[in-house]
């Protein structure tokens, strides 16, 4: 069994109280079945609150308000005090560690959704580092995939790696990278559609070396319809929290309420700003870079259980382009943006999306139509 995991993913320390914005509101807390069976033999006055507390046929707990019924006022888990960091479910243990589980590897990555885990994710000042560990003891133990497409796993993986080298080395700004990336993409997503599996390496290998014959992107100047119209899509969907109606709001007020030439006005505003001070376009770019390499990495291998790599690669950039859309909107609003900013508009995304699976195909689906 391989293993790979970012080199700051053991640095991950939960803050508890002290986060900005607590993980126990705003979705359901599903239970495992060991904790659920646990749950129900704990005696006393605590273990009858327990059983209360638990819709016993979703196999979660209730919510008082959009707060699990154990988050108590000091925004700390109730479970924890009275029992112990071992009487966690699964899901609580686990967050933001996140998993993917394929034939052979196992990845992991921490979820932008948390605050502190958004810190850490966007202050790496480096190039994405990701270690890869082998553990031959476990394969007896390792899960069994049935149908498991082994060549197209292994086509997604070479994929992935030759785009982390093109990131890393090429000398393009990121939004044309990105622009690139999905181009690559679709050709992926079309040999699929004609079912020409194997004419898949061909691209790839084109690809890598640096062959781009497919390039192309609708111009700059339908940067406005086409955002506009992700952006309306995006408030469609369901809603976890009141705090991200605010942010959707603002945003259009900001950017779309007065047509596509202040809109162009305040892009061109902005990026001036940004090229006043070499550092802040440097932040700038380093910060959707991270995003896109967290974003590519939970999502597009996952692309070998449906065939949606179009999808999945478009997940990753538009994710990049409509959380850089929040934060110029955010510069619209203050005239700057801080550390702290890039953090909070960013995992506020993240909790909006990766926490809800009927968001999460919705998007998926509008990315393969449109």
């Amino acid at each position: 069994m391989r293993y790979l995991k970012p080199d700051y993913f053991e640095d991950f320390d939960c803050i508890a109280g002290e986060c900005p914005d607590t993980c126990c509101a705003g979705w359901q807390i599903m239970i495992d079945e060991e904790s659920l069976d646990y749950y129900g033999e704990v005696e006393g006055a605590f273990g009858k609150r327990l059983r209360d507390s638990i819709d016993w046929q979703e196999g979660a707990f209730y919510q008082c308000e959009k707060r699990c019924a154990f988050l108590n006022e000091k925004d700390l888990c109730d479970i924890y005090t009275e029992l112990g960091e071992r009487a966690l479910c699964q899901t609580c243990t686990n967050y933001p560690r996140h998993v993917e589980e394929f034939e052979g590897l196992r990845e992991y990555t921490l979820s932008l959704s948390c605050p502190v885990a958004a810190k850490m994710i966007l202050g790496q000042e480096k190039f994405p580092v990701f270690v890869e560990t082998q553990d031959d003891s476990e394969d007896e133990l390792a899960e069994e995939f049935e149908d498991f497409d082994i060549l197209l796993f292994t086509q997604l993986e070479d994929a992935r790696t030759v785009i982390m080298k093109h990131l890393k080395d090429a000398d393009m700004c990121l939004d044309d990278k990105l622009a690139l990336y999905l181009q690559f993409a679709k050709q992926m997503q079309e040999c699929i559609d004609r079912e020409e599996y194997f004419e898949i390496d061909s691209v790839i290998r084109s690809f890598e070396e640096g062959q781009f014959p497919w390039a192309g992107e609708p111009a700059e100047m339908l940067r406005f319809v086409h955002r506009k119209d992700l952006f309306a899509h995006i408030y469609d969907l369901e809603r976890l929290r009141e705090e991200w109606t605010e942010v959707l709001d603002g945003l259009e007020e900001s950017l779309y309420a007065k047509g596509e030439e202040a809109y162009r006005q305040q892009v061109e505003a902005f990026e001036g700003w940004l090229q006043e001070v070499q550092d802040r376009l440097a932040q700038w770019e380093q910060i959707g870079l991270q995003l896109f390499v967290f974003f590519l990495y939970t999502y597009f291998c996952g692309a070998v259980y449906d065939d949606w790599i179009y999808s999945k690669m478009a997940l990753a950039v538009e994710s990049v382009r409509f959380i850089r859309e929040l934060y110029l909107a955010r510069w619209v609003e203050k005239g700057e943006l801080t550390q702290e900013d890039y953090v909070e508009l960013a995992y506020r995304y993240a909790r909006e999306i990766e926490h809800s699976d009927p968001n999460l195909n919705a998007l998926e689906e509008y990315f393969a139509e449109s």
